[in-house]
């Protein structure tokens, strides 16, 4: 931030010497260029299907939390999402159907986490959510509320979706792939003994 403040300030000043037609021609091509390269920011760190975070974005916050973690600065959560029986729902109703599907469970995702935390897409119908400074307790009553508000949904409830969800917290010793595989664990056991429902694994 101090580095952008400093390279602002040197060009205000380079401006100040030119013309004020001219230099006010520049500093709306500046705008102007700020606002695109916002955009094509916001295009590459999005999945265009759901309007949440892509995996690539994901993991680089994920390298940043699980430091702190390891550190002992803050809990991290892990929790891993898949929508159950989505290709039957494909299958049944349609591609068209099954993308506004995932464009609403992106909304629901985006609209009840917080704003410190992130969610991403993982390929087809799976989701992965990361909690920074979140005990397993509070993840579990996240993913309780995520579940019923899945639930209550019109267009949801009306295709019966539901999801399984696989949840982990860090703990001394892990390493990245740990915890993953420890939250995808928890979401097999899930989805094998029944579905729509989460199972947490310490």
């Amino acid at each position: 931030m101090k580095k952008e403040a400093k390279a602002k300030e040197e060009m205000q000043k380079k401006l100040s010497v030119l013309d004020p037609k001219f230099k006010a021609k520049i500093e709306k091509l500046f705008e102007s260029m700020t606002e695109y390269m916002s955009i094509i920011y916001d295009l590459a760190i999005s999945d265009e299907k759901t309007g949440l975070h892509n995996s690539k974005f994901f993991e680089s916050v994920f390298e940043m939390e699980f430091e702190k973690a390891k550190r002992g600065q803050s809990n991290l959560c892990l929790f891993i999402i898949d929508l159950d029986f989505f290709k039957k729902i494909n299958d049944t109703y349609g591609h068209v159907k099954g993308d506004e599907i995932l464009r609403i469970i992106g909304s629901v995702l985006k609209k009840h986490i917080r704003k410190s935390d992130v969610a991403a897409r993982f390929g087809g119908e799976e989701f992965i959510i990361l909690l920074p400074e979140t005990n397993l307790e509070k993840a579990k009553r996240l993913a309780q509320r995520l579940k019923n508000l899945v639930a209550n949904n019109k267009i949801l409830k009306r295709y019966r979706v539901t999801f399984s969800g696989g949840l982990a917290q860090y703990k001394k010793g892990d390493a990245k792939k740990s915890l993953k595989d420890r939250a995808d664990k928890a979401l097999y056991q899930a989805k094998n003994s029944g579905r729509n429902k989460t199972i947490a694994i310490k």
